[in-house]
C-alpha cells in the first residue's frame, strides 16, 4: 500500500512513517521541516511543502491508498490566527486533495483537546465537544471539514490521541527533560498524587495503522492509555531511568492556582486558561 502522511516530519509522523517502511509499505511525506533522519529519507519519497497549499497537498496523495492527516500548529509555537490556518484551512485543502485523487482512506489525527476540561472520567467519544482555547477549537472545526468530506464520499477515521509521549518527543517536554538532565528540582502541584495518562506514541501509531485499514470508515475514536499511574510515580520512574539527581518539589496547589488565575486576566499566556482550569481541579 501506499501511505501518504502531511506532518511527516512531526513526532508522530516521523515514528509512523518508519513503522510503514518497516511493515514493506510505500511512503510519501509532506512538511515544512526536513525529516532530519538520513535512513528514513532514503526509505521516503520526502515532499517539503505547505498542507493548505492545493498543489503540495495535491502532490502528497497523488495515487496515495491512505492518507493521515497528521499536520497541525500547536498553541505552543503560533498565534491563533496561525493554528486556525494551518489545523482548520489545512484539513480543508489536503482533504479535498485527498477526495479528488480517490483515496481510498483518510485518517484525522484530531486531540482530546475537542473535550474541553473534562467533567467526568471515562470520556466517551460522544461526550460533548467545548475545546480547550484556540488549539482545541480548531481541532473541532477541523473534525467538522473531516465529516462533511465523509458526507461528500471520502472515507474517514478521526483519531482523539491524550498528549503522546516517546523517543525524540520535545516541545514543551524539552523544558522537563533538560531539567532532570541537569539534576534541578521539579515542581509539581500539590503532592503529585494525581493520575495522568500519557500515551506511548508506539500505541498511538498501532491505532493509526489500524485506523487506515480496518472496516471503522466513518468512525472516530479516543486513544489513551490502558494502564497510568500518579504524576509523582511518573517523574519519580522518569527521574530513575535518566539517573538524575533531581527531586520532586511540591508546590501548594492553591497559590499555583491565583498565579495561573492572574496570567488568564492578563492574557499572558496562550496557555493561561488551560494551566488554570487544569490546576483547578
Amino acid at each position: 500500500m501506499r501511505w501518504a502522511i502531511s506532518g511527516g516530519a512531526g513526532f508522530l509522523g516521523l515514528h509512523l512513517a518508519r513503522r510503514l517502511v518497516a511493515d514493506g509499505h510505500d511512503v510519501r511525506t509532506l512538511d515544512l521541516a526536513p525529516l532530519d533522519d538520513a535512513e528514513l529519507e532514503r526509505s521516503v519519497e520526502e515532499l517539503r511543502g505547505d498542507v493548505r497549499d492545493p498543489g503540495a497537498a495535491a502532490r502528497l496523495v497523488d495515487g496515495a491508498d491512505v492518507l493521515v492527516h497528521a499536520a497541525a500548529a500547536l498553541p505552543i509555537q503560533a498565534s491563533r490566527g496561525s493554528i486556525r490556518s494551518v489545523n482548520v484551512e489545512g484539513a480543508a485543502v489536503t482533504l479535498a486533495a485527498a477526495l479528488e485523487a480517490d483515496v481510498t482512506r483518510t485518517v484525522l489525527i484530531s486531540s482530546t483537546a475537542v473535550y474541553g476540561i473534562p467533567k467526568h472520567h471515562p470520556l466517551r467519544e460522544d461526550a460533548p465537544l467545548v475545546g480547550v482555547g484556540h488549539y482545541g477549537e480548531s481541532k473541532i472545526e477541523a473534525e467538522r471539514v473531516a465529516r462533511r468530506a465523509g458526507r461528500r464520499g471520502l472515507e474517514v477515521v478521526i483519531l482523539r490521541p491524550k498528549t503522546f509521549i516517546g523517543p525524540e518527543r520535545l516541545g514543551v517536554f524539552e523544558i522537563l527533560f533538560d531539567w532532570i538532565r541537569e539534576g534541578r528540582r521539579i515542581p509539581i502541584l500539590g503532592d503529585g498524587s494525581n493520575r495522568y495518562q500519557l500515551l506511548a506514541v508506539e500505541d498511538l501509531v498501532e491505532a493509526t495503522v489500524s485506523a487506515g485499514t480496518a472496516d471503522v470508515a466513518g468512525e472516530t475514536f479516543n486513544v489513551g492509555a490502558t494502564e497510568f499511574g500518579t504524576v509523582r510515580s511518573d517523574l519519580e520512574g522518569l527521574i530513575a531511568h535518566a539517573g538524575s539527581g533531581s527531586r520532586l518539589r511540591p508546590v501548594p496547589a492553591k497559590p499555583a492556582e491565583v498565579a495561573l488565575r492572574g496570567l488568564e486576566l492578563a492574557r499572558l499566556s496562550p496557555l493561561a486558561e488551560w494551566h488554570y482550569r487544569t490546576a483547578h481541579r
